[in-house]
């Protein structure tokens, strides 16, 4: 079993920066594949950023979000840089076991373990 609990979320300006957190619970958190996914009002859930063995963004974040994960903190982050309106939602992060399997990393029922989210609000 595996808690996650986001936070950094807030208010910021177009052009602006945040860095999400996300704390992981339990002693194998380096085996572990995390995922960040947003969502937005009247939206679907959407993939963001994937860290297992490999590195993947969606496109529309790639350039200016990173994703990075500290095995020692059990916390993984996203750095999120040249925030738009449009990168407001509700920012969730998600595990799932086995970090070298890469396959449906963008598919967010692949994940069965999920934190409660924190919110990001871009303003224009």
């Amino acid at each position: 079993q595996v808690q996650l609990v986001e936070s950094g979320g807030g208010l910021v300006q177009a052009g602006g920066s945040l860095r999400l957190s996300c704390a992981a619970s339990g002693r194998t958190f380096s085996m572990y594949g995390m995922g960040w996914f947003r969502q937005a009002p009247g939206k679907e859930r959407e993939f963001v950023s994937w860290s297992g063995a490999s590195i993947y963004y969606a496109d529309s974040v790639k350039g200016r979000f990173t994703i990075s994960r500290d095995n020692a903190k059990n916390t993984v982050y996203l750095q999120m840089n040249s925030l738009k309106p449009e990168d407001t939602a509700v920012y969730y992060c998600a595990a799932r076991y086995n970090l070298n399997y890469a396959g449906n990393y963008a598919l967010a029922s692949t994940y069965p373990y999920w934190g409660q989210g924190t919110q990001v609000t871009v303003s224009s």
